[in-house]
């Protein structure tokens, strides 16, 4: 059997998130395949997947504006060219499983979720809720939702991160998908000595600074009880939040791997405020340094976080609430409430390994299928 080529393809290449390690690793199993992308910026975009071969839209006017022009993307994946390659192996939100392959290619779509602003999640932006765009929004969103649900129909299987968004696939896609947890740093190396220069002891938060995240909420909780807070992150929301935060609030910005890491281990704990999380790698990852969770009751974050043995739960998306349940975590904490090495143990199936093992094995399986399908569908009939 012949080597397949293999192309991949990613929404956006403009920031670093979960999303963009579920590629790297897969980059890792398929280091020869290009990645086509809707957009790129290698400005804004800094890691190994730069070294790539990127095939992205270079008009200027789409990156600044990309924002506003949402409904033109279907068109922007639908004109790929892929016709080069045997499988197709796309992942994101949005807009890649709509790509269009032929029917001797096969397609393989990793969904993270089903794009959050269309079926009524918080999304990133709290640009759809300006008055003037309003009354147009509905119409815009309808054909979108349209358009997903048929793109969502083009892959030969579907996969994705856990079954909170395989719930979510089954209602609105009307398809199953098998689920292989994304890929998390669960022993990613940090010196027990290390130290930071920062106050100790904290609590730490992470992640993209967009607006369903609610980091503005968990600001103004620590505002109020005056508690040590720091961020990881950049984003969208970052310079109205810094103006919400009180003088116990850092903000670090981006920050390497290594800082990131260091910083998970040293921390009290990690609050992530998010309400239905599609999975949860941030929490992951500093629950392999054994550092619990607080996190709200809902989406991914029941399936591994578990009441008074590696986190809590808080359910609640009000200030008051969410302040008095970090009031509790923290007496829970400053009570020795949790065991660094059960909370250790309980994420040890999340590795990078495990999701590189299974993945490369769903596809090497579909395409031995696929071969043989397409072997048998060659063949010519033989006369009686």
């Amino acid at each position: 059997m012949k080597k397949p080529k293999i192309a991949l393809i990613h929404d956006y290449l403009i920031q670093y998130g979960g999303a963009e390690k579920t590629l790297e690793a897969i980059l890792e199993l398929f280091p020869d395949a290009p990645i086509y992308t809707g957009i790129y910026s290698f400005k804004k975009f800094g890691t190994n997947i730069t070294s790539r071969k990127i095939i992205a839209p270079r008009n200027p006017i789409i990156l600044r504006l990309y924002k506003y022009f949402t409904f033109l993307m279907p068109l922007v994946f639908e004109n790929f060219d892929l016709t080069p390659y045997d499988i197709i192996i796309s992942d994101g939100t949005a807009w890649p499983k709509g790509v269009l392959t032929r029917p001797n290619q096969l397609h393989i779509s990793y969904i993270h979720t089903p794009p959050r602003f269309l079926y009524k999640y918080s999304a990133e932006s709290t640009k759809r809720n300006k008055w003037y765009f309003k009354p147009i929004i509905p119409f815009i969103d309808h054909f979108l939702r349209v358009w997903d649900y048929n793109a969502a129909q083009r892959p030969d299987f579907l996969l994705t991160n856990s079954q909170e968004t395989r719930k979510r696939i089954q209602k609105f896609y009307k398809r199953d998908a098998k689920v292989i947890n994304p890929p998390v740093d669960i022993d990613y190396p940090v010196k027990s000595d290390s130290m930071n220069n920062l106050q100790r002891p904290y609590y730490l938060a992470a992640g993209r600074l967009v607006a369903y995240k609610n980091f503005d909420l968990l600001i103004q909780a620590f505002n109020l009880l005056d508690l040590p807070l720091i961020i990881i992150g950049t984003g969208i929301e970052e310079e109205r939040l810094k103006k919400l935060a009180g003088s116990n609030i850092t903000f670090t910005g981006r920050v390497s791997e290594e800082k990131k890491h260091e910083l998970m281990k040293n921390a009290l704990g990690l609050i992530n405020p998010i309400s239905d999380e599609d999975f949860g790698i941030v929490p992951i990852e500093s629950m392999s340094h054994g550092t619990p969770v607080l996190a709200h009751k809902s989406g991914g974050h029941l399936e591994f976080i578990k009441e008074g043995i590696n986190g809590m739960f808080f359910e609640e998306l009000t200030v008051e609430s969410l302040a008095a349940k970090i009031k509790e975590f923290d007496k829970t904490i400053m009570e020795n409430g949790f065991d660094a090495e059960v909370i250790r143990k309980s994420v040890r199936k999340f590795s990078k390994e495990h999701f590189q093992r299974e993945l490369a094995q769903f596809v090497e399986d579909k395409w031995k299928e696929h071969t043989k399908d397409k072997e048998q569908n060659e063949k010519p009939e033989t006369e009686e």
